[in-house]
Formats: structure tokens, sequence, C-alpha cells
């Protein structure tokens, strides 16, 4: 089987509810799908997982357990397998390969997202893009499977996508300056970059980050209404999609965060959350709230490997400029996250 070759269309028409999708946006996921074999015996999936994966059966037969009893067999082609399998997460049933079988997996995020934009657009993938159907395919569905995009009001989706901007960049193309005006919110469609950043002990630039395909920068200085606190350089050839800042806060930034009074955040800590302070070292130096993690905010990315993704946090600066640029960047990657209204000095916090 040609691992590399699109699923056909037809096949894709079979099942329900990918047969409502748009011409364009049917080939778009099939562009990005590809049919997969299991052998006899094998496990597809088991009960209590959540794989976060919409399953079609094509060709063969399986049975759906719940323990050590069969609750049911389908096989490829019929009525019944029009749907996904065992839809729902957590699992309900283990699903087995009877015999050998062929199957498509859909990301489950992906999908719904795609099939929201497809009923709510007024438009085709096609036209999104200045290029080819297939390139605005590819840096639509980085897109939609990044983190951030999944959590947007659906009513944002379509005016995200005509609004935002295709770019083509050069390796060793600076995209922003330390020091300069935000302007832009960017994601990676295509090759990767490096993010530094200048300090008075380092004039080349200390390296923070490397950052590739479906990942984001630029939304500290528009978010904190500062300047670019570091610079970000194209390592590779690649092309970046750009969104402006009135754009970027009122689709993508205000749904994203999650502003909390004091009393609201202390509840969460009680619960188990985590004060996270992102201001300078010499700040949390000289006062920080108990039992808060100090990650200043040009650390957040070369940091964010190291929190619990598990846990909440409640993000702290002196004014709430700060933490809401934070917030946005850990909520952007699956984060529970949210921002101190007013910040420390807003909420008197600060040493007497």
């Amino acid at each position: 089987m040609d691992e590399h070759k699109p699923v056909d269309l037809e096949i894709l028409r079979g099942f329900s509810p990918l047969d409502g999708l748009k011409r364009e946006n049917l080939h778009a996921l099939a562009r990005k799908t590809r049919l997969q074999e299991l052998d006899a015996g094998r496990v597809l999936f088991k009960e209590g997982e959540s794989d976060k994966r919409t399953i079609y059966l094509v060709n063969g037969e399986v049975e759906l357990r719940v323990g050590d009893r069969t609750v049911s067999m389908l096989r490829g082609g019929t009525p019944e397998a029009r749907i996904a399998l065992a839809p729902g997460q957590p699992r309900r049933f283990t699903g087995r390969a009877l015999s050998e079988i062929t199957f498509i997996s859909i990301d489950s995020d992906l999908l719904d997202v795609l099939l929201t934009w497809d009923q709510t657009g007024t438009y085709e993938v096609s036209e999104i893009s200045g290029g080819a159907a297939a390139d605005a395919d590819d840096w639509m569905t980085v897109l939609l499977q990044t983190k951030a995009f999944h959590r947007i009001p659906p009513a944002n989706l379509q005016a995200l996508f005509m609004r935002m901007q295709h770019v083509v960049c050069k390796a060793g193309e600076v995209v922003i300056k330390q020091g300069a005006e935000g302007d832009y919110f960017y994601v990676i469609t295509k090759g990767t970059a490096v993010v530094t950043r200048e300090t008075p002990m380092n004039r080349d630039g200390l390296k923070l980050a490397e950052l590739g395909v479906g990942e984001t920068f630029g939304e500290e200085a528009l978010i904190s209404d500062g300047k670019r606190n570091a610079t970000i350089t194209m390592l590779t050839d690649g092309a970046l999609v750009r969104l402006g800042k009135q754009d970027f806060n009122e689709l993508l930034n205000e749904p994203l965060l999650h502003w909390v009074d004091l009393e609201h955040a202390r509840e969460l800590i009680a619960r188990g959350a985590r004060w996270l302070d992102v201001r300078l070292p010499s700040e949390y130096e000289g006062f920080h709230l108990e039992g808060a993690i100090s990650v200043p905010l040009y650390f957040i990315r070369l940091k964010v490997k190291t929190l619990d993704p598990k846990v909440p946090y409640v993000v702290v600066c002196d004014t709430g400029r700060r933490s809401s640029a934070a917030a946005f960047l850990l909520s952007e990657r699956g984060f529970d996250a949210y921002c101190l209204q007013g910040g420390i000095s807003g909420n008197r916090l600060g040493p007497e």
C-alpha cells in the first residue's frame, strides 16, 4: 500500500459526517489522511483510552468488547460501518481486528474544527491563500491542529482564516527584531526559526528556543503593548501566516485569556493550582507570593517543559500585562492558565 497516496474521495464520502463536507474541504482532509492496515488479532483501541482518534473501518471485520464479552461485530462496507467505530472518549469498548483490516484514523479535534469551519464558512480552502489549494491546505491544517485553535469560538474561525496573510521567508531572514514595535502574531507553517535575546552580557544573543511547524511567536508584545522582547530569525527557508494586532486581540487573545480576581485566584490555589510569577528575577527576589514559581516572561518558551500540564497556573506580574502574555502562551500549549487582574500592585500584595 502506498503510504503517501491520499485517501480516495469516494472512500471518505462513504462515511458520516464526512459525506457532508464541501468538495474542496474533503480534498483538504483527503490529503492529510492515509489508509492503514492492521493484522487479524491485533487491538485497534482499548476500553478506557482517550486517544482522540476518529476511526472508520474500510475493509475487514472488527469486534467490540467490554472486558471478555463481545458486544458487537462490524464489517467494512456495511451501513453500520458508515459511522466512526465506537465514538466517544474515553473508549467504552476494546476494538480488535477479527481479520486483516483497512481503516482510516483522523485526529478528532482536527475533524471537529474542520466540520465546524466547513459549516460556518462561506468560502473554500482554495480561496484562503494566494497560492495553490494544496499550499492553502498545508497551512490551514497546521493551524487547525494547533491547540490554541481548538479553543477558539467557531464564529471566530472564519474571520481568522480570512484575515491571515501568507508570508514566504528565506533562511537567515529576521522576521521580528528585539526592541521593535509589535505589529503581527505569527504561526510557522513551513521551516524552522530561532529565538534569541540580546543581553548586556551577550550582544550576539542568547538562544532561547527553536521553533518548528505549528509553533507561534509575536504574541507577547501585542498583548502587553510593549516592545519585542526577542529576535526571531529563520533557520531555513519557510513560510508563515500572520495576523495583525487588532485582529489578534479580538479573535485569538480575548477568547483564550481567563482573567480572575484575587478571591477566585486564591480559591484556585487552594484547590491545587500554582502561582506562576513571570516578572524579572530581581522583582521576584524583592517580593513574591508564597509558593510562587519564578519563570520570567522571556524564558517561558524555554521553561515550559518544566511545568506540569496537569496543574492549573495563576500567572502574576506587577500589573497584569506580562502575565496575560504568559497565560496566552501557556493556553496555546494546552495549559489551564489564568491571569490575576491588576497583578501584584493592583491587589496591594507587595511589601508594605
